[in-house]
């Protein structure tokens, strides 16, 4: 009898899942609330925007590094365990960015960006074990909840800022809330036991299927990050105020939503996976080609270009994570792709808008930078058919 089995207790589902509910809230908030005090940190500190804005870059590909870590950190304390512990470290980030200093920014964004990474890929290995039975619904249910924290940290960033007196404090806040559901997390935490010590998992940059999941989040992580950094600039260059552009952006990331929502939970009916993939795929598609060919169609303008990408891309992540879900056998197989996956993932998120931003300087436009998100669209493409043609998995579970 090995150690988890004689310390795992069993656990009702629903306790599980809204502890998975209330630490997903803080798996994007800290990050969200950072964009729009940029500024206002940039000036307090004195620093260029490129500076400041590298606290974010930072934040990202410390996502990166903390998916391909959280496997091992899994297998080594248990994946609920560690999971309590690395958005203990998104509160730790927060407060440090409580600190009204260029180090205690950079510093506490890391460590944001690494606990919100390890616990990505332990939330995977969490749905696996404990709620397999709807992982597709389960799945799409704490994405959403991920998108509800950013999008109120986004909106309440300045509004604190300006009510505490200071941007530093408006990034510390984030704390709170992190800390609340670390303290919901722990009786699940505790009962579950120490992990699968006997069993320790390797991340199977090998495994065929790992590399197309990899390239599946790669392609969808780039169209998303890509969009949200460059959506607004793109038609401010267009003549448009920063607030109606801002308003773009907020519109696109609520059409997230309700596909992050329903389309996983309908491609676990009948395991469809490629149909659904391929199906938000071509929405984010043809939104992008709208963008870069008819950017403002008369009358309507570019409201349903943005809503198709938005539609589209809020698929993207909870599919991706799904089909690992019902590809692998068990909670440290799926925690050990996730990692491979989502840790190229975030560094593709980190790298292409920077990536896009000097092809804008270089050509002095945004075509060719529209062009690296096709190029995304297309390799995620790629990865849709693979997987759905292929049982190249790790386990037997084949999406049609």
């Amino acid at each position: 009898m090995t150690t988890a089995q004689r310390t795992d207790r069993p656990l009702r589902p629903l306790t599980v899942l809204l502890g998975l509910l209330a630490l997903a809230l803080n798996l994007r908030a800290a990050l969200a609330g950072y964009p729009p005090l940029l500024e206002t940190a940039r000036a307090d500190l004195g620093v260029s925007s490129a500076t400041a804005g590298l606290a974010q870059t930072g934040s990202v590909l410390m996502m990166a590094a903390g998916s391909l870590a959280g496997a091992a950190v899994g297998d080594r304390v248990g994946r609920e365990r560690a999971l309590a512990g690395a958005v203990a470290l998104v509160a730790a980030g927060s407060l440090v960015r409580g600190v009204p200093r260029l180090p205690a920014l950079v510093a506490g964004s890391l460590l944001v960006g690494f606990g919100i990474g390890v616990a990505g890929v332990l939330l995977a290995g969490v749905v696996k074990q404990r709620l397999a039975a709807r992982a597709g619904a389960v799945t799409g249910g704490y994405v959403v909840a991920m998108m509800v924290g950013s999008t109120a940290a986004g909106a309440a960033a300045v509004p604190v800022a300006v009510w505490s007196g200071g941007w530093s404090f408006s990034l510390a806040v984030w704390a709170v809330p992190a800390l609340l559901a670390v303290a919901a997390w722990m009786p699940v935490a505790r009962r579950a036991g120490p992990g699968e010590r006997a069993a320790r998992t390797r991340l199977p940059w090998r495994d065929p299927f790992a590399r197309l999941a990899a390239a599946y989040l790669a392609g969808s992580s780039l169209l998303v990050y890509g969009w949200l950094t460059w959506l607004s600039p793109y038609y401010e260059s267009r003549g448009w105020s920063p607030a109606a552009a801002g308003l773009l952006v907020a519109v696109w990331s609520i059409a997230h939503i309700p596909s992050a929502l329903a389309v996983p939970a309908l491609a676990e009916r009948r395991r469809r996976w490629r149909f659904w993939a391929g199906a938000t795929l071509a929405t984010t598609t043809v939104g992008t080609l709208g963008v870069l060919l008819l950017p403002e169609p008369p009358v309507v303008g570019p409201w349903p270009w943005v809503v198709l990408i938005g539609l589209g891309a809020g698929a993207g992540f909870p599919l991706g994570l799904a089909v690992i879900a019902w590809r692998t056998p068990d909670g440290a197989a799926s925690a050990a792709v996730s990692g491979v996956a989502m840790g190229v993932g975030y560094t593709v998120a980190g790298v292409g808008p920077l990536l896009m931003g000097a092809l804008i300087d270089l050509t002095g436009g945004f075509g060719a930078a529209v062009g690296v998100l096709l190029a995304a669209a297309a390799l995620q493409a790629v990865a849709v058919h693979r997987i759905g043609d292929e049982d190249a998995g790790i386990s037997g579970a084949r999406p049609r």
